[in-house]
């Protein structure tokens, strides 16, 4: 019932449902994100190596770029090295794109699911560098990495990084999202440049979000990069970590770098973990 009402709530506004393959032939080049391969025909003589989706995301963004305008996708992902007691190798994803809406806007549309799906609770929204000075008292945006070492060795904690986003996170984790179970309905927006990911920077932030509910982690959002340029650049840029981390490397997707030989459209997207989200909407 849950579904359908997910499916009802975008139905309504005409967005539109998709179905994207989930075996493509270039993974994930994201450092925290392992994609599982797989061989294929290997018994027809013509053996080739494909990869399960880590998410819909870039062949849903080649659709919006050929002008599919608004769409939706439910469908499972496949992680590699995932395991614990929310994490797991095969979950259920929403993914959604909003042409012409922002961060903001999305957000909103977000909070209206979730009331859609019966949490009638407060929303609240929350940047990053809130939350630090309120929960922390730490000023994360001016902050570097040499300082917050010491702040985290001060409290008992590894300092023992390379990159600033990997303590940020960190730090988020220990003293931030113990304090969102206080707020039901969460959205914690703009963060450090640093972890932009796939979202547009603008002034030493990162249009991104993510929503909690009761203090689990179960949307993360973008409003998102538009050119092949821009694109080009991040994905290098998790391939440089993922070198220095001795992890899998993997070829640029020159083909998804050409689907955008005209920009992206501005639009925001989110993807939205079903299982987090429906066990929310359960208790």
């Amino acid at each position: 019932m849950l579904i359908k009402t997910i499916r009802d709530f975008f139905y309504d506004r005409d967005v539109t449902e998709v179905t994207t393959p989930a075996l493509v032939s270039s993974p994930i080049t994201d450092v925290h994100i392992d994609s599982i391969g797989v061989r294929v025909n290997e018994g027809l003589g013509k053996a080739d190596a494909l990869y399960l989706h880590t998410s819909p995301e870039i062949e849903m963004k080649r659709l919006l770029a050929k002008g599919s305008g608004d769409i939706f996708q439910i469908c499972s992902v496949y992680r590699d090295n995932e395991y614990g007691e929310r994490n797991f190798n095969e979950f259920g994803m929403l993914e959604y794109y909003r042409l012409d809406f922002d961060m903001h806007q999305l957000m909103s549309e977000v909070g209206e699911l979730v009331n859609a799906l019966g949490d009638s609770r407060p929303v609240i929204k929350m940047s990053y560098s809130e939350a630090f000075t309120r929960y922390v008292g730490i000023d994360i945006l001016q902050t570097d990495l040499d300082t917050l070492k010491i702040f985290a060795g001060s409290h008992g904690l590894s300092d023992d990084f390379h990159w600033i986003e990997d303590l940020q996170m960190l730090l988020f984790v220990h003293f931030v999202e113990p304090k969102l179970r206080q707020h039901p309905i969460c959205f914690i927006y703009d963060f450090p440049s640093q972890q932009a990911a796939l979202a547009q920077v603008e002034n030493r932030v990162a249009h991104r979000f993510e929503l909690y509910l009761d203090g689990v982690e179960v949307a993360n959002g973008y409003q998102e990069l538009q050119s092949a340029e821009d694109y080009r650049e991040r994905f290098q840029l998790e391939l440089n970590k993922r070198q220095a981390l001795e992890k899998p490397l993997m070829a640029l997707d020159e083909q998804f770098l050409a689907d955008l030989s005209a920009p992206l459209p501005f639009c925001s997207g989110v993807a939205i973990g079903i299982e987090r989200l429906l066990l929310k909407m359960c208790l």
